[in-house]
């Protein structure tokens, strides 16, 4: 499949040709803004380092996508996603955890209306 052609990184005056938005420099240094100073503080506590190794224990005994695989298809998990978000009371416990790809997980939100995915 052919790819798209290559533009410039929208980083102001940086001349790197990139096939996403940021350059791989730039794209760390956006990450590292957003963290900082966009993203809402009290998800940063919910999400923190305890977090992490939940998710990391969790995909280890779910690899796959759990709503693709129950259709058949075998895709590699890239998204740990809460049933009953925490911000409504739901807990890191995992019968409220679903592994899922990417897709997947932008499927869910879109439903839902809650996320710009």
């Amino acid at each position: 499949m052919p790819r798209k052609a290559k533009h410039p990184c929208h980083h102001p005056d940086c001349p790197n040709l990139t096939e996403e938005r940021f350059c791989e420099e730039h794209k760390r240094e956006e990450a590292r803004h957003y963290e900082k100073y966009v993203r809402d503080p009290r998800t940063r506590k919910r999400y923190g380092r305890a977090w992490k190794r939940i998710r990391d224990t969790y995909v280890k005994t779910h690899p796959f996508c759990e709503l693709c695989y129950e259709r058949g298809v075998m895709v590699a998990v890239e998204e740990v996603h809460h049933k009953l978000p925490l911000s409504e009371g739901g807990t890191h416990d995992r019968d409220n955890l679903i592994s899922l790809c990417r897709s997947c997980h932008a499927k869910i939100h879109a439903k839902r209306g809650d996320r710009w995915h």
